[in-house]
Parts: C-alpha cells; structure tokens; sequence
C-alpha cells in the first residue's frame, strides 16, 4: 500500500468539503500530524483514518479496500442487514435486530453506531407502531448525533434526510418534503462522489413522485429523466422500471395517453428482467386502462 496515495486523496476531499487542517484535525490529533499524513510522511493508524473518513464524509473503505479490524467489518454486517430488511420492509424483523444490538455496548462508543440503531427504530415507530410523533423526535436525535458543519455529510446522514422526505409526503406534507429532499440534492451536489450509487436514483425517483403529487407534472419527468440518465452512466438497474412507469404516469395525467404507452412498456420490460410478478401484474392492468383511453379520443 502506498501511503502518499490516502494522504493525498485526504487532503483533495478536505479541500471539496471545505475544512482547514486544524478543523480536520479537531477532536482526532493534532494539525501537525495531518499535515504529515497529507504530505505522506506517515500513515494514520486505524483509529485515526476511521475518525477522519467520518469528518469527511466516507467510509473508511474509501481509503483501504479490506477492513481495517474485525469490529468495523462486524457494524458493516449489521448494517447490510438492518438495510435489506429497512427495503424489503420487513420491519419486524428489523426491530429484533435493533434490540439486539442495543445490548451491545459497542454500539454506544460512538455516535455514528448509536445513529444507526436510533435511525432504524424510528423508522419502526412509524411503519409499524403509526407513531409519528415520536418517530420525528427520535429520527432528528439520530441525525444530530452527526450533523456537523464543519464536516461533510454522509451517505447515511443524506438517507435520514430522505427519511424526513419520505414521511412527510405519506403524511400529505408534501412542500416540507421537496424542502428534504431539496436538501439532500444540494448536499448530492458538493459530494465527489456515492459508494451507494442508488441513493441518487431514489432521491430523484422519491422527488418526482412528490413532484406528481402537486400537479407539477413537467419537473417530475426531467427528475426521472435524469434518474434514469444516471442509472445508465452507472451501469445498475435499480428504479429504471419504476422511473420509466412515472413517466408515463405523468403523460397519462396530463392526457398524453399514446406518448404514456411506451414508457410502461418499457417499465414492463424492466420489472420482467427482475421477475416481479406484483409489479408486472399491476402494469399489465395500467396498460390496458391506458389503451382503453387511447381509443377513446
């Protein structure tokens, strides 16, 4: 491992969020101490590269492509699996896991793993208990145990934002959504760049339903275009047969019927790639309506 590389790469990601070697420097070591990492005098132990990456904004895997001990790959397990059962909705589930970890003590010696359990069960509180109340107050904790001006936000921070988004908008507050979801984009913006390359897809995807909902057929459509741009640029399939049914959705609500039909024909196509039969038995039934629309005019 060349060492020289991660100081540098250190110092480019300091200069695009905007911090000083002292505010880097901050509550991990001293300013001295970056400047010689940056420079590649020396390399950062573990502890100090992960409380750096976290000021930056990244995983700590941005810098090393393996783990750097078994307790960070073991946060990272937990993670990917509180994630899956967070999007396949299996919320149950996703709470036993939470309690479980909450008996860990590990999970209380930083903020950011403390973060993720109180992320997951506010999302719990909400879906399963329909308590937004409380959700709210306990998803804005979670976000605040990180939320630092002088540092970068994190892909996990920009979901809890998305988070806000998505219940506002279930809750018919859908002005205070685009205002979250705005937020994340302007975020997305200043980022150089996303581990989780679908974040972007479904923040556009997520604004352009909002957008849907308030008439603002138009804006809704170029979201999904640049969605379904992106989604080619980066070679992965997520949300293209959701954004392409959007579309159509947007045409079919402003009467354009026939210019609809083929963005839900490639909708079906893309759903029959993932073989999911729910969603190809819902659009074979839009399908039909829409062309029974289309005969009518």
């Amino acid at each position: 491992m060349d060492y020289s590389v991660i100081g540098k790469k250190i110092r480019e990601l300091r200069k695009v969020v905007g911090l000083t070697q002292g505010d880097l420097a901050e509550g991990v070591c001293t300013q001295a101490l970056v400047s010689r990492i940056e420079k590649g005098d020396i390399y950062p132990s573990a502890t100090t590269l992960y409380q750096i990456s976290l000021k930056l904004g990244v995983d700590v895997n941005y810098f090393f492509e393996i783990g750097t001990t078994p307790r960070l790959d073991y946060i990272r397990e937990v993670e990917k699996q509180l994630r899956i059962l967070r999007l396949n909705g299996q919320y149950e589930e996703m709470v036993e896991l939470v309690r479980t970890e909450e008996k860990n003590p590990f999970f209380y010696k930083d903020n950011e793993k403390l973060q993720l359990l109180h992320w997951h069960k506010a999302i719990y509180l909400f879906e399963v208990k329909k308590d937004p109340d409380r959700a709210f107050c306990l998803l804005q904790q979670a976000y605040e145990l990180t939320a630092n001006q002088k540092k970068a936000a994190s892909e996990r921070e920009m979901e809890i934002l998305m988070t806000f988004g998505t219940w506002e908008s279930l809750l018919d507050n859908h002005e205070e959504a685009l205002n979250h979801y705005y937020k994340v984009e302007s975020i997305m913006n200043n980022t150089e760049q996303l581990f989780d390359k679908s974040i972007k897809t479904r923040l556009f995807y997520n604004t352009s339903r909002v957008l849907t909902r308030l008439n603002r057929y138009e804006e809704s459509t170029d979201y999904c275009l640049r969605a379904i741009k992106w989604c080619l640029e980066e070679e992965h399939l997520w949300g293209l047969g959701e954004l392409h049914y959007q579309i159509g959705y947007n045409f079919e609500l402003m009467g354009e019927y026939e210019k609809a039909l083929p963005y839900i024909d490639k909708s079906i196509h893309m759903f029959e790639l993932r073989k999911n039969e729910r969603h190809l038995s819902f659009l074979a039934k839009r399908k039909q309506e829409v062309l029974c629309k289309v005969g009518a005019l």
